[in-house]
């Protein structure tokens, strides 16, 4: 495939918090799940949500007739350990949406819960559900709080106990391999391949950009993943072993990032490991260690390193907090969103020019019944129009704003379902960004979609953060644009 100039939809963008010379690059180091290889979302979620299952049911549980449900859960939820709830936030903290079990609270339920609560994920009392592994988690989690509701687990439990235990049985089902067995085993039903990964890597690799592959997985496992998802789209007789100037299998990040551990070199195809001694070489690969290790052996450190991933805290957050590298965000979701976003524009158009109408409505049933109130205390400036004319004008603007509401409800609706009847954009939380937004927003220099991306943008991009807006700026004819904070780059 030929580049173009540009990315195939505006879905691919590349959107820039901070602005990022790739030219100043010296290495870029990729995350491999659901970065470099994007799973089908619902075949992998749906097995991990299986196999906590399954290991439920053999605890005796009552739990065989639950079923995964993709819709439920999105990235970016919160689960409340106290109360048992699932809730999107915005950036300031403030809950906007919230479930119990997988019943929706309503407004007064809502109101009465998180009226004086701020999320703060420094508490224990929030998990993050910030990667796509999370759904599995999250939609059993939510359906078992119910089942705990109604007194049908056995023992006696908390709704944190409950999550610990789920976890515990997710946990296991990774380290055990089972679950990753079967997508070895079987590639093609769970991941989409991207042939045009491959091609933006040589770019990379061929505009003198060191580049490393730094996963948590094991080798076993990123060993046949990677010659799946890579080989057949490189050129004759490369492998993907060759793109990469570094390896680094079960890196244990965050901790990769925060800790000094020694590397192990993987000394034999079946992964057997030996003391790495000596400095680390092209061409081999390595077990654990730690990034400032990793920084000795490039001889840089800093801006002078991006690093991809998908996972928001173990990816970036703690990349760019402790190591100051540059920093790129992987949200696959991001290109329908984006694309949604695009399609209500025409939508999002009328509902901001109804919204306009409204507030100057308000503003004039405001003033009049400010100037009757004047009158009846007999204070301020005198009003020509007598009583009648103003309650006239009153009862006027009260039933075109009646008429408005009931015009603006329908789209301001669609506008809060877009992508998910329930929890609507990831990126958004009402009319505010959303709590992952502002995650976002706070430590990925940049954040896209895929990692093809990539391509259209070339190696030797100036990507430019867009002028950062206050309320106070002048605002876009037609009102402020639901789309998600920076604009593609080409």
């Amino acid at each position: 495939m030929q580049p173009t100039h540009r990315a195939p939809s505006i879905g691919r963008g590349i959107f820039t918090n901070r602005t990022l010379n790739l030219r100043s690059i010296k290495a870029i180091g990729y995350d491999m799940d659901y970065t470099l290889i994007h799973y089908q979302v619902e075949a992998w979620e749906r097995r991990a949500y299986e196999h906590i299952r399954e290991r439920l049911v053999a605890e005796s549980w009552p739990v065989a007739h639950l079923t995964f449900d993709p819709d439920l859960v999105i990235r970016g939820l919160i689960i409340d350990l106290e109360k048992g709830n699932l809730i999107k936030a915005n950036r300031f903290g403030f809950v906007k949406k919230a479930l119990h079990g997988t019943r929706p609270l309503t407004f007064e339920e809502q109101r009465e819960a998180y009226a004086r609560t701020i999320v703060d994920l420094s508490e224990p009392r929030w998990i993050f559900l910030n990667t796509l592994f999370s759904l599995s988690e999250g939609c059993i989690y939510a359906q078992l709080v119910e089942l705990l509701d109604r007194r049908e687990l056995p023992g006696v439990m908390g709704y944190a106990d409950l999550y610990r235990k789920v976890k515990r049985h997710l946990d296991a089902a990774h380290m055990e391999g089972r679950l990753k067995a079967e997508i070895i085993s079987a590639p093609e039903r769970f991941v989409t391949n991207d042939e045009e990964a491959p091609l933006a890597l040589l770019d990379q690799k061929h505009a003198g950009k060191k580049l490393m592959l730094i996963t948590n997985s094991e080798w076993g496992y990123t060993v046949p993943m990677m010659t799946y998802a890579f080989d057949r789209f490189l050129p004759k007789g490369m492998t993907w072993r060759e793109l990469f100037d570094v390896v680094i299998v079960a890196a244990r990040k965050p901790e990769f990032f925060t800790t000094r551990s020694p590397f192990f070199e993987v000394a034999t195809a079946e992964g057997l490991l030996r003391p790495a001694h000596a400095a680390l070489e092209p061409g081999k690969a390595y077990f654990g260690g730690s990034a400032v290790e990793l920084e000795k052996h490039l001889g840089l450190s800093g801006d002078e390193i991006l690093y991809v991933g998908d996972h928001m805290f173990g990816d970036v957050h703690v990349t760019k907090s402790v190591l100051r590298w540059r920093t790129a965000l992987i949200l696959r979701e991001l290109e329908d969103e984006v694309e949604a976003i695009h399609a209500f524009r025409e939508k999002e158009a009328l509902l901001a020019h109804k919204m306009e109408e409204k507030e100057a409505l308000e503003d004039e049933y405001s003033e009049i019944r400010l100037a009757l109130q004047r009158r009846r205390c007999g204070y301020g400036p005198p009003v020509d129009e007598p009583d009648a004319v103003l309650h006239e004008r009153l009862a006027a603007v009260r039933a075109r704003l009646e008429e408005l509401d009931a015009e603006i409800a329908p789209m301001a609706r669609a506008a809060t379902e877009l992508r998910n009847p329930t929890w609507g954009l990831l990126t958004r939380a009402g009319n505010d960004k959303s709590h992952l937004a502002r995650q976002i927003e706070r430590y990925a220099d940049i954040y896209t979609s895929r990692v093809s991306n990539f391509l259209y943008a070339t190696p030797f991009v100036y990507l430019r953060s867009p002028r950062g807006s206050l309320p106070h700026d002048p605002s876009e004819p037609g009102g402020t644009p639901i789309a998600p904070s920076g604009a593609p780059t080409s």
